[in-house]
Parts: C-alpha cells; sequence; structure tokens
C-alpha cells in the first residue's frame, strides 16, 4: 500500500522529475516481460540519476543540437523535392507527388516508434502499396481519370521506397538509440530529430531515382507489375521470420491501425501539395512544406516519448497518476506549470521561431529566386509553424493519456497519428500563409498602380 501511495505522489513532492521502479517499467512495456531480467538490472541506477537530473537548461541543450541538425536535414530535403518537381516523372504524373508526405511520414512512424525491427519490412510494404492507393484514389476523385500503367508506376515506386527506406532507416535508428546511451544522452531528445532528417532526405531521394527509374522504362509493360508481385511476395517470409519472435509478431498484429490511418491523413496533405505546387502563387511551397511538416512532426515526437517515459516511471498501462486524470487538461497545466512535462513542452515552443528563421535564411541563400522574400509571408510563416506545434503538444498530452488510460503505449499508438496530422496541419497553413501572402501583396500592387494613374481631367 505504501509503495502504491508514493507512486501516486507528485514527482515535485518527493523532489525527482522521475523516479525509477524496475517493477513499473517491466510492467510498462507493451511488448517486454513483466520480469526485469537480471541482465538489466544493472541500468536502472545510471537511468534513474540521468532522469533526475534533466532540467529545462538540459533538455534545451539536448534538444537544440540535434533538432538544428534535423532542421538542416529538412532544409536539404525542401531543396530536393523543388528540384525534383521538374523531373519528367513528377511532371508527367502529378500523383507522385501526393505520395511524398504519406511516404516520409511513413519511415517516420515506424522508425520514431522503434518498431525498426522484422515487422517494419511487413508494414513498410503494406503501408507503400496502401499510400499509392490512397494518393490513385485521391487523384482520381480530382481528375476523373485512372489508367493502367500510371497504377504500377505509383505502386511499384511506393512499395520500393517504403521497403528500401524502412531497411535503410531501422538501421540508421539503431545506430543512433546505442550511440546516445554510450554518450550518457537521453534517446528520447535526439533520436526522432536525426532520425527523421536523414530519413526524409534518404526517402525523398529514393523515391525520386526509383520513379524516374520506372517512368523511363514505362515502356516495358512487364516491370512495374512484377516489382509489385515481387514485394507482396516477399511479405509472407517476413511474418514467417517475425513470427519466431513473440513481441515482434505482437506489434505486426496489432500495430496497423496507428500507421494506417496516419498514412490515410498525410494523404490529404499530399493532395494539397499536389493542386498548388505547380501555380505560381505559391511558388516556393515545395521547399516549405518538408521544412513546416518535419519540424511539427519532430517536435510533437520528442515531446510524446517524454510523456510516454513519464507514464512508465509513475504509473502502470491502464492507471494515470492522479495529477494526470483529466483526459482533456487545461491548456495552462499543459504549457504553464513547473511540471516536467510542461517544462519540456515550453522549451520546445521556444526552439519554433528561431529554428524557422534559421532554416529560412539557410533555404533563402541556397534558393534565394525560388523563395518569397516579402515580409509579411515571413511573419505568417512564422506564426503558421507556431500555431501547428501549439496545436500538436497540446494534443500529444492528451492522447498520451487518452492511450495510457486505455493500456495502450503512446510510443506507438500516439506518434502516427500525431506526426500525420502534423503533415495536414503543416501543409494547410503553409498554403495559406502563400494565398494571404499573395492576397495582400496584389491589392498592395493595385493600390499602388490606381494612385500613380492620371486623374482624367
Amino acid at each position: 500500500m505504501d509503495g502504491t501511495k508514493t507512486r501516486q505522489r507528485r514527482p515535485e513532492v518527493v523532489g525527482l522529475p522521475y523516479t525509477l521502479n524496475p517493477r513499473r517499467l517491466a510492467a510498462a512495456s507493451e511488448d517486454g516481460p513483466r520480469s526485469i531480467p537480471e541482465s538489466q538490472k544493472v541500468t536502472t541506477k545510471p537511468l534513474r540519476t540521468e532522469l533526475s537530473r534533466e532540467t529545462a537548461l538540459a533538455i534545451g541543450f539536448q534538444v537544440t543540437v540535434p533538432f538544428m541538425f534535423s532542421g538542416l536535414g529538412l532544409s536539404g530535403a525542401g531543396i530536393l523535392l523543388n528540384y525534383f518537381q521538374h523531373w519528367p516523372a513528377f511532371v508527367e504524373i502529378k500523383d507522385l507527388l501526393t505520395l511524398v508526405p504519406p511516404l516520409v511520414g511513413l519511415k517516420g512512424n515506424l522508425e520514431m516508434t522503434l518498431a525498426s525491427r522484422l515487422s517494419t519490412a511487413v508494414q513498410a510494404t503494406v503501408v507503400g502499396f496502401l499510400a499509392a492507393m490512397s494518393a490513385l484514389l485521391l487523384g482520381a476523385v480530382s481528375r476523373g481519370e485512372l489508367d493502367f500503367a500510371t497504377i504500377t508506376l505509383l505502386c511499384a515506386s511506393s512499395v520500393s521506397t517504403a521497403f528500401l527506406a524502412a531497411f535503410a532507416l531501422g538501421v540508421l535508428m539503431v545506430c543512433v538509440v546505442i550511440g546516445a546511451r554510450k554518450l550518457g544522452v537521453n534517446p528520447d531528445n535526439i533520436a526522432t530529430p536525426i532520425a527523421a532528417s536523414l530519413g526524409d532526405l534518404i526517402t525523398l531521394s529514393i523515391l525520386a531515382f526509383i520513379s524516374n527509374f520506372f517512368y523511363k522504362h514505362k515502356d516495358n509493360q512487364f516491370l512495374t507489375p512484377l516489382v509489385c508481385i515481387g514485394f507482396m511476395a516477399l511479405t509472407p517470409v517476413w511474418v514467417l521470420i517475425a513470427k519466431q519472435n513473440p513481441p515482434i509478431m505482437k506489434i505486426l498484429k496489432f500495430g496497423w491501425f496507428p500507421i494506417i490511418l496516419a498514412m490515410v491523413i498525410s494523404s490529404f496533405g499530399g493532395l494539397i501539395l499536389n493542386k498548388t505546387i505547380s501555380k505560381e502563387q505559391y511558388k516556393g511551397m515545395a521547399i516549405f512544406t518538408p521544412i513546416i511538416c518535419g519540424v511539427g512532426g519532430n517536435l510533437v515526437a520528442i515531446q510524446t516519448s517524454r510523456i510516454s517515459t513519464y507514464l512508465h516511471m509513475w504509473s502502470m498501462p491502464g492507471v494515470l497518476p492522479l495529477w494526470m486524470k483529466k483526459i482533456w487538461p487545461n491548456p495552462w497545466s499543459t504549457f504553464c506549470t513547473s511540471e516536467i512535462n510542461s517544462m519540456s513542452a515550453r522549451v520546445l515552443i521556444f526552439l519554433v521561431i528561431p529554428g524557422h528563421l534559421i532554416f529560412f535564411y539557410v533555404i533563402y541563400l541556397v534558393e534565394g529566386h525560388s523563395v518569397p522574400n516579402s515580409k509579411i509571408f515571413v511573419a505568417f510563416y512564422l506564426l503558421a509553424g507556431l500555431i501547428q506545434v501549439t496545436i500538436l503538444l497540446y494534443l500529444a498530452e492528451v492522447m498520451a493519456r487518452l492511450t495510457w488510460h486505455q493500456a495502450l503505449d503512446p510510443d506507438n499508438h500516439c506518434i502516427p497519428y500525431l506526426t500525420g496530422l502534423g503533415d495536414l496541419l503543416g501543409t494547410v497553413l503553409l498554403a495559406l500563409c502563400f494565398l494571404i501572402s499573395w492576397l495582400l501583396q496584389s491589392e498592395a500592387e493595385l493600390d499602388r498602380i490606381s494612385g500613380s494613374a492620371p486623374e482624367p481631367s
């Protein structure tokens, strides 16, 4: 009984932001054993010490470096997308642009949730196929036409990209987490931004080169169908291998819905990108879409991982701590209290405007002619980024509490939804920035012309 009372007291009351209880840690893992192995017990004391010392300054320092590094990667991804949009495959098959957010989001969802195991191969193959189907369906609804060659090319490009990107990023994620632990740094703060930044570059590059290859060989009627059939035929093989490991098989059985729903949400962002990217008033949309979507996704993934770790330390799945009983917390408690999660939310919000300004300047130096440089656009762009991240961080708190109350792991069930929403929110808000800026500039130009016109005598 005493242990229960201690567990339900606020961290600030007992004097530590986190206190590790080995029984709680073992019970909290969704696919781990109920009892902790002897080989793992030696790591509990260093982890307790490390987490208990985290302050706002420590969080800010650990997050800022990988955040800036990831932002440079996202800037590179935006430059690449701006370059790739002029390739013949992207010009002729506009639905390839619709694939960009869901495929980039897919690699993030699989790696950010640490599902970078054999189940990743299965999920990447299937969800890559579904992403192509979603892009085709949205394209058919908007244009009213569909042909077999486009179907097979999109499916082959999507499945190949998803599989290869998941494999490469799975290896990368494992290396990043191991390296972070060896350096004594909290992986929650650095793993997701680094994986996401390099992942955007890798995924976009793979999609561009593979789709362009298939486009150049479009006269070969059997190439793309055989690629699709080949990857689908490998799926049962991955399933059979995954069955040898029960925890992986559990993820394979129950980890589909968040990934698929996140892909559908991201696809609507891709449709907006598809419809705006070639219009003059949205010039620069290709450059900024990966940045605004990536920044929002990275920051909300960090916060969700931290909340999940916090819940694992202080409670058991299905039981919320007493001070987190409200599923819909007051926004004030989410951002303006002394609790560790509120403090980390403030740190992440404070990074938004300086980060976007730096990334904007980098983009302007490299692609000055393609970047709107009006003060109006910059102001609306920064406001859009701030609104996006604020909404996502609040939803992260709500969804983490809701999923934990349902005895689900927030890492696996919240991050996909939140990154998908981040893609959609970011694309919508970015399109509004371009539209409002264009309308205001057009109105100002009309006023200038009418003011300079000679008055009739």
